[in-house]
């Protein structure tokens, strides 16, 4: 596992949290958090200096992990936060079918076929398909994290 890799603990119980609280001040750059119901990776964090309030303030800015939405929110660093259980795992990509299905092979050897790349007109799923026709080798890393708005299991392709 390399040094940049993240990977949090996703239990599949049927009580289990699809978040854990963490205090705002202690959330940076490249980790998760949610935002509006949405889990996010955070691309820039800024901390303001105590105000007539009390309380010192962190600026997020951060990035939808499914639909790549920049999303925004200040808490109070002393406050807790919602963050997601998000795990990534390296692949080597196979083969792409005509339907869009992604064929990867696992680090155990096995393959998996349930992936499928988005139908909209996402730039990552047409660089993919341009990519992988041209150099036939691929490794994508593959985020999970449950939908914390919509309570089913996703899966993106990371950037």
């Amino acid at each position: 596992m390399s040094d940049e890799e993240h990977h949090f603990e996703s239990k599949a119980d049927a009580g289990a949290s699809k978040t854990y609280p963490q205090q705002a001040g202690t959330i940076r750059k490249n980790g998760y958090i949610v935002i509006k119901g949405r889990p996010c990776k955070v691309v820039e964090v800024s901390t303001s200096k105590t105000g007539k309030h009390g309380h010192a303030k962190c600026h997020f800015v951060a990035i939808d992990i499914f639909n790549a939405k920049k999303l925004e929110d200040i808490v109070p660093s002393s406050h807790n936060c919602d963050v997601p259980h998000v795990t990534r795992t390296d692949y080597q990509l196979i083969d792409i079918s005509e339907d869009g299905f992604v064929s990867l092979l696992t680090e155990s050897g096995n393959t998996k076929d349930d992936l499928k790349l988005p139908t909209d007109e996402n730039l990552l799923a047409q660089l993919l398909l341009v990519v992988f026709k041209v150099i036939q080798s691929l490794y994508p890393r593959i985020e999970r994290c449950p939908r914390i708005a919509f309570g089913s299991v996703s899966n993106c392709f990371g950037y």
